[in-house]
C-alpha cells in the first residue's frame, strides 16, 4: 500500500506521464479540434512534459521541495501551444501546494525524522525528506485547476480546464475515504474518464467532430502513467474506445469554425529590463487580448510565457521586447496546419499499407524511407501491446495492412491485434530489424496480397541477423561464463562472441555471421556508439573483407550497440 509519495516518487510519476503521453501522442493529436483543428495537442503536451523530466535530470536534490520546484520550472521553460502551456499552469499550482504540505500526518511524520536525526537516529542530518498523503495531493489537483483556468483570458468548458477542474473536486472527496496512492489515483482517472466522456456535450465543436476534448484526454493519458510508476506496471495501457474518431470532410471544416486569427506566437521574456514590473506583466497581457485569442501571459521577473493567436505576431514580438529579450520563439501557421490535417483525414484508402515496431529515429527514417505508413516506438525492452498495434493499424489508410513486429517478443501481440483491429491485419513474424528491414525493401505496391506476403518472407529469411549489446547481469549462458556489463554478440541461437570492447565483439561477431557465400554486410550502429567509432569499425572490416561491400548507417536504436545483417 502506498500511503505517502515523497520526492524520489514523484520524479518517477512524472517521468511515467511523459512515457504515456509520448507513446500516446499521435493518438491525442488524432482528437485535435479546439480550439482550432490544427491536430497537435498531444505534441505539445509531449514537449512540455519533456521539458519537465529535463529539469528533473538536472535536479541534484530528491527533497520534495526541489522536485516541486524543477516540475514548474520546466513546465513553464517548454510549455507549446495553448495545451501545453495549460498543462504548465497545472503543474505551477499543483507544486505550489506540493512543496508546501500542510498536513497533520506529514508534519507529524516530519517531526519524528527531525528527532531522529538530531539523535543519532535512522534518519541523519541533511536527509530529512518530506511526504505528502493523497488529501494533499488532491488539493495540489485543486490548486492545479484553478492556477490554469486564471492564467487563460477567457476559460471555455468542455476542454481540459473542465476534466481537471472536476478531477480536483472529485480528488477531494475521493481523499477523505482513500489513503491509499494506488486505489485514489484508480479512482480518480475513473472520475476523469466520466468527464471527459461529457466534453462534446459541453462543446458543440467537439460533437461536431465526433471526438472527446484531446487535452482532456492528454491529461488522463499522464495521470494513467503516473498511476504505472505507483503500481509498476510495465504496460500503461487505457481504453480509448469512447473517444470518437475525428470525422472531416469539405463541409465538416466549415462546421468546425472558422480560424479568426491564423498564427499561433509563443515565446518566453527573460533578462528583464530594469524599468519591468509586475505591471508591464499585465498591461502586456491585456495588449495581446486587443490582438488576438488564446491568450496566456504568466510568469515573474524572472521568465514570462507567452502564448497568443493572432494575426500579427511581429506586433505580439514587439510589445514583448519593451519588457525583455526574447527566447524560445514560435511562429505556427494554422491555417495550414488545418489544411494538412483536413488532406490526411481524406487520403483516398489505398490497397495496402505497412506498420513496423522499432526504435531510433534513424532506423524509423529507414522504414520510412521505405514506404511504411507507420512505426511504433519500441522493440526488445520496450514491447507495444497488441492494443497499440491494432490501434497504429487503424489509422492507416488502407484496406490491409502488413505488420512487421521485428522482435521474436511482439510477434503474439501483433497476432492478437488482429482480433482487435478493424482492418485486415498480415503479421510478418520478423524477429529482427534487420529482417524488418529487408522485407520491407521487397514491397511492390502493384503485387496482390499474397505475392507481397511471399516476397517479405523470402526476403525475411535470405539475410542472418546479429546484434551488439551488453549484459545486465552476471550469468552463465551454455559455454559462457558472462559478467555484468560484458559487450555480448548474439546471432539468432545466441551467444556466439563476448569481451569488453564493443568494436572487437562486433568484428568476431561478423566473422562469426558471414560465409564464403557472403556479399554485403550492412551495420546500423545504436545512440550509445560514436559516429568516429563506428566509422573506424567499417575501416576495419573493409581492410579484413576487401572483396564484401560493408555499409554503416546509424541507427539511433537504443540497447543495441550494432545490428548486423550479413547477406
Amino acid at each position: 500500500m502506498q500511503k505517502t509519495v515523497n520526492g524520489l516518487v514523484l520524479k518517477k510519476m512524472f517521468n511515467a506521464g511523459y512515457t504515456a503521453i509520448e507513446k500516446n501522442k499521435d493518438y491525442v493529436d488524432s482528437l485535435n479540434v479546439f480550439p482550432v483543428p490544427d491536430g497537435d495537442t498531444g505534441t505539445n503536451m509531449t514537449l512540455t512534459m519533456q521539458s519537465v523530466v529535463k529539469e528533473l535530470e538536472m535536479t541534484t536534490s530528491n527533497e520534495l521541495t526541489n522536485i516541486a520546484s524543477s516540475v514548474a520550472k520546466g513546465g513553464l521553460k517548454g510549455a507549446r501551444g495553448n495545451s501545453g502551456v495549460i498543462l504548465s499552469q497545472i503543474f505551477k499550482g499543483m507544486m505550489s501546494v506540493l512543496s508546501k504540505p500542510v498536513d497533520s500526518q506529514v508534519v507529524g511524520r516530519i517531526a519524528r525524522q527531525v528527532k531522529n536525526a538530531m539523535s543519532g537516529g535512522e534518519n541523519p542530518p541533511g536527509r530529512v525528506v518530506a511526504e505528502v498523503t493523497t488529501k494533499v495531493f488532491a488539493r495540489s489537483i485543486e490548486e492545479g485547476a484553478k492556477t490554469a483556468y486564471a492564467a487563460v483570458t477567457v476559460p471555455k468548458e468542455g476542454t481540459m480546464l473542465t476534466v481537471i477542474r472536476v478531477m480536483g473536486e472529485e480528488a477531494k472527496k475521493i481523499a477523505k475515504t482513500e489513503t491509499d496512492f494506488i486505489a485514489f489515483f484508480e479512482k480518480l482517472l475513473k472520475a476523469g474518464e466520466e468527464i471527459l466522456a461529457k466534453t462534446p456535450e459541453l462543446l458543440p465543436v467537439l460533437k461536431k467532430a465526433g471526438v472527446v476534448d484531446s487535452g482532456g484526454r492528454g491529461i488522463l493519458v499522464i495521470f494513467s502513467g503516473m498511476l504505472g510508476a505507483l503500481d509498476g506496471s510495465i504496460e500503461v495501457t487505457m481504453d480509448f474506445s469512447r473517444d470518437g474518431t475525428l470525422k472531416l470532410d469539405s463541409d465538416g471544416m466549415d462546421d468546425l469554425g472558422d480560424i479568426e486569427f491564423a498564427y499561433c506566437t509563443e515565446f518566453n521574456i527573460t533578462q528583464m529590463n530594469k524599468t519591468t514590473t509586475m505591471a508591464s506583466i499585465d498591461a502586456l497581457r491585456n495588449k495581446l487580448c486587443g490582438m488576438g485569442d488564446s491568450v496566456v501571459c504568466v510568469g515573474d521577473l524572472e521568465m514570462v510565457k507567452v502564448h497568443v493567436h493572432t494575426n500579427t505576431p511581429g506586433e505580439a514580438i514587439t510589445g514583448a521586447l519593451v519588457l525583455g529579450e526574447i527566447i524560445n520563439l514560435k511562429v505556427d501557421n494554422m491555417l495550414q496546419q488545418s489544411r494538412d490535417l483536413f488532406a490526411s483525414s481524406n487520403i483516398e484508402e489505398k490497397e495496402q499499407g505497412m506498420v513496423v515496431v522499432a526504435s531510433g529515429e534513424g532506423l524509423t527514417t529507414i522504414f520510412k524511407d521505405l514506404g511504411v505508413d507507420f512505426v511504433i516506438k519500441g522493440g526488445q525492452t520496450m514491447n507495444p501491446s497488441a492494443e497499440d498495434i491494432a490501434r497504429a493499424c487503424d489509422r492507416i489508410h488502407a484496406k490491409t495492412v502488413f505488420v512487421f513486429p521485428n522482435n521474436k517478443n511482439i510477434i503474439l501481440a501483433a497476432r492478437h491485434a488482429q482480433e482487435l483491429c478493424k482492418k485486415n491485419l498480415v503479421i510478418i513474424p520478423t524477429k529482427t530489424i534487420n529482417e524488418g528491414i529487408a522485407a520491407c525493401m521487397a514491397y511492390d505496391e502493384t503485387a496482390s496480397i499474397e505475392e507481397n506476403t511471399d516476397s517479405f518472407l523470402a526476403s525475411a529469411g535470405a539475410i542472418k541477423s546479429g546484434s551488439v549489446t551488453y549484459a545486465v547481469r552476471n550469468t552463465s549462458l551454455g559455454r559462457f561464463t558472462i559478467k555484468e556489463g560484458e559487450v555480448l554478440g548474439l546471432d539468432n541461437s545466441g551467444i556466439v562472441a563476448k569481451g569488453t570492447g564493443i568494436n572487437d565483439v562486433t568484428a568476431r561477431l561478423v566473422e562469426k555471421l558471414k560465409n564464403e557465400d557472403t556479399s554485403s554486410v550492412t551495420i546500423f550502429y545504436g545512440e550509445g556508439v560514436k559516429e568516429k567509432d563506428a566509422n573506424a569499425l567499417h575501416d576495419k572490416l573493409m581492410e579484413k573483407y576487401p572483396n564484401i561491400d560493408i555499409s554503416m548507417i546509424d541507427g539511433g536504436q537504443p540497447v543495441y550497440y550494432y545490428l548486423i545483417s550479413v547477406e
